[in-house]
């Protein structure tokens, strides 16, 4: 049985495998910026007699693509598993869970998403163990 449980966080999904007695981890982390400082950069508008044009639009379309192809990475490497638990801080994880459940193969191997707090990674190992305990 290949457990796997994913601690998810718009920075960082850690993939805790357990198969066996076996553990495994691995780390991925996304390419979200929230915030992109550009060399001499002043301020975050641009001036045109009396109109500003401001690029949010821009900007959540940039975080939603990359947070797509993170999101992405993540459930190819969760779709070798028999069972997945996702948790978390975020918002991430429900996104995750969504992307999880929109694909027929790994939508039956979904057993749970909880809200968890920040861990260490031995913490997060050790969630992971007591959940299929």
């Amino acid at each position: 049985m290949r457990n796997t449980g994913v601690w998810i966080d718009q920075r960082e999904a850690n993939i805790i495998v357990i198969e066996d007695s076996n553990i495994a981890t691995k780390t991925i982390y996304s390419d979200v910026e929230t915030r992109v400082r550009i060399e001499g950069e002043k301020k975050q508008f641009g001036r045109f007699g009396d109109q500003f044009l401001v690029d949010e639009k821009g900007k959540k379309n940039r975080i939603e693509e990359y947070t797509g192809r993170y999101l992405n990475k993540v459930l190819k490497e969760v779709e070798k598993a028999d069972e997945i638990m996702i948790f978390g801080p975020a918002s991430t994880k429900l996104k995750l869970e969504k992307l999880i459940l929109d694909n027929p193969i790994t939508a039956v191997k979904l057993r749970d998403t909880k809200i968890s707090e920040n861990m260490t990674d031995n913490q997060k190992i050790a969630f992971v163990k007591k959940y299929f305990g």
